[in-house]
C-alpha cells in the first residue's frame, strides 16, 4: 500500500465515478473513451494544470498542498470522510516510512466496564484492523457464537471481522444483507489504511484477503471510504431464527469502534434478542460448525 500509488488510485477511482452530466458538462453525444471525467476536465474544475494533475494521479508528483487537495476534493464532490482520507493518503505519500508492526491493541478499563454494563444489548469492540478486541456475552452469541468466547482476550487468537466477513461460512450465512455489510467493513479498513499506511499487520491482512477472496479484492479496488455508522441488517441466526437489527458504530477512539445492535421494543426481533440473552445466561451458545468451514482470527 505505497502512499503515492494509493493516492493516485483513489483519485482515479473517484474521477471515474463522476459523470460529465454530474457537473453540467454537455458532451453533445460524443463517444468518450474514458469512464467518468477526463483528467483535463477534472484539472479545470480544480483549478490546477492538466499536466500537474496527471503527474499526481500517476504517482510522479509530491507535496500537494492542502489547498490543492481541498480543491480536488471539491471538484470530485467528496464527502468529509473522503476529503480527510485524501489528505491522509497525500501525507503518507510524503512520509514514505517503512512498514512496522504496531503495539498490540487493548481496550481501556472504562470500555470494558461499558460492555459489562449492557448485558441485554449485543456489543462488540473492534480495532484499527477490524480485530475483535472485546465483546459482551450477547455480542458473542449474536455475531460469533461458533467461536471461542475468550478469543478476543488472547491477542494472537483474536478473530478479525474482515476475515470473518469474507472467509467464514457462519458469518456469511448470518447476514441476509451480506453484500452491504461486507462493503461497510472494507470501507472502514480502507480508511484505516489511509491513516496508517506503515502498519505491517494491516498490509499483511489486506494482502491475505486479496489473495484468498476475489470478492474482497473487487470491493477493495472500489476505494470506498464511507463505512456505515448506522444500518439495518437482516440476520439468520442459527438459534433464534430470522431477526432484523439496527447496527450502530460508535467511535471510542480514532482506531476503536463500539458496534451495538438493537431492535424496536416489542418487535419479534427484540423478542429474539431477549431469548438469545436468556440463552447466554443459562448455557453455552456455541453453534457447531464443521472444521473445514471455520476461519481463524488474525
Amino acid at each position: 500500500m505505497d502512499g503515492q500509488s494509493s493516492l493516485g488510485a483513489f483519485l482515479h477511482a473517484r474521477r471515474a465515478r463522476l459523470r460529465p452530466q454530474d457537473i453540467g458538462l454537455d458532451t453533445y453525444g460524443e463517444r468518450r473513451r474514458v469512464q467518468g471525467l477526463r483528467r483535463e476536465e477534472l484539472a479545470l474544475l480544480a483549478g490546477v494544470s492538466a499536466s500537474y494533475y496527471a503527474r499526481l494521479e500517476q504517482g510522479h508528483a509530491h507535496n500537494a498542498s492542502p489547498e490543492v487537495l481541498d480543491a480536488l476534493a471539491r471538484a470530485l464532490r467528496l464527502e468529509e470522510v473522503e476529503r480527510r482520507h485524501l489528505h491522509d493518503l497525500a501525507g503518507a505519500a510524503v512520509r514514505r516510512r517503512p512498514a512496522r508492526r504496531p503495539p498490540v491493541e487493548r481496550i481501556a478499563p472504562a470500555t470494558r466496564a461499558l460492555l459489562d454494563s449492557m448485558p441485554d444489548v449485543p456489543a462488540v469492540v473492534t480495532g484499527r484492523r477490524t480485530d475483535i478486541l472485546a465483546w459482551n456475552p450477547l455480542g458473542h452469541a449474536l455475531f460469533a457464537g461458533h467461536l471461542d468466547p475468550l478469543a478476543p482476550d488472547r491477542p494472537g487468537d483474536r478473530p478479525n471481522n474482515a476475515s470473518l466477513m469474507f472467509l467464514d461460512a457462519h458469518t456469511r450465512e448470518l447476514y441476509a444483507t451480506w453484500e452491504d455489510k461486507a462493503r461497510a467493513v472494507v470501507a472502514g479498513l480502507r480508511s484505516a489504511a489511509g491513516r496508517h499506511p506503515d502498519d505491517a499487520a494491516l498490509i499483511a491482512l489486506v494482502g491475505e484477503l486479496s489473495m484468498r477472496s476475489p470478492e474482497f479484492a473487487t470491493v477493495w479496488a472500489d476505494h470506498r471510504v464511507r463505512p456505515c455508522t448506522i444500518a439495518e441488517h437482516r440476520l439468520r441466526h442459527p438459534l433464534v431464527g430470522a431477526l432484523t437489527v439496527t447496527q450502530q458504530a460508535l467511535t471510542i477512539s480514532e482506531d476503536q469502534i463500539l458496534v451495538v445492535a438493537t431492535a424496536p421494543a416489542g418487535s419479534p426481533s427484540h423478542t429474539a434478542l431477549r431469548l438469545l440473552a436468556q440463552a447466554t445466561r443459562t448455557g453455552p451458545t456455541a453453534v457447531p460448525v464443521p472444521m473445514e468451514q471455520r476461519s481463524g482470527g488474525i
